[in-house]
């Protein structure tokens, strides 16, 4: 009897460590680098793993919102695969800068140049987005995982707040509080770079104006030298002549 428990148990034990490794548990998702601040600009990275054992990942389509359309959608390049993104005209435009949009781009795609992601890995795409809207909480991406036998994995269905999390969620991105200045990490970045300008330059100023310092210095030493050398001339001159008197 002990030795049945004991056995059953460990079946069971084995049966929840099976479930939480499940591949069910991986999917693709969306995650910045940093914060994604409301208002800003974020690099933010599409994570696919693979979840099958006998099919590579060669495909990721990756649909951009529509109620919160984004003016700026820059890829990274990634050494392997293409890149196409697609742009659609929009039903009010945007405007940015003072500047009205009329196009964002409503999808990215991904095409794995040879094998793509091999069983037992994962890949991340980068992208640039901006400007992040300050009228939500978050940003809902839906996706699409084709495996090198055609098969499709639709990462499509969108979390609902207390609830389970569904089979196959769409990738999540959570937006964070504005930035202090109200312009995101782009302004931050701008800022510091610009600070580091005027420092390089009062350094440059600095190191030019010992340098002059210096040289006017050693001029005047130059100058002191050559009226001391040639005194000592004349009076060798005279002393020798009173000699000879």
């Amino acid at each position: 009897m002990k030795a049945s428990r004991i056995a059953a148990a460990g079946a069971v034990a084995g049966a929840a460590v099976l479930a939480v490794s499940s591949p069910c548990f991986a999917h693709v998702s969306v995650q910045p680098e940093g914060e994604a601040a409301k208002g800003g600009y974020a690099v933010v990275g599409f994570k696919v793993p693979n979840e099958r054992d006998n099919a590579a990942t060669t495909k990721l389509e990756v649909t951009f919102p529509s109620d919160h359309p984004l003016s700026s959608v820059q890829p990274q390049p990634v050494e392997g695969w293409d890149i196409k993104v697609t742009k659609s005209r929009l039903a009010e435009p945007l405007e940015v800068h003072g500047k009205k949009i009329d196009e964002a781009v409503t999808k990215v795609t991904w095409t794995a140049k040879g094998e793509g992601i091999e069983p037992g890995f994962f890949q991340k795409f980068p992208v640039s987005v901006g400007t992040l809207p300050e009228d939500t909480d978050q940003l809902v991406f839906k996706a699409l995982q084709t495996y090198s036998n055609k098969e499709v994995v639709r990462w499509i269905e969108v979390p609902q707040e207390g609830q389970d999390e569904p089979d196959n969620p769409a990738p999540v991105l959570t937006l964070s509080a504005p930035a202090e200045d109200g312009h995101g990490h782009g302004a931050a970045a701008d800022d510091k770079a610009s600070d580091d300008a005027e420092q390089a330059s009062a350094e440059t100023t600095a190191a030019s104006g010992d340098s002059g310092g210096t040289d006017t210095t050693a001029r005047v030493l130059g100058v002191v030298g050559i009226v001391v050398g040639a005194a000592g001339v004349a009076y060798g001159v005279l002393a020798g002549r009173r000699r000879s008197a």
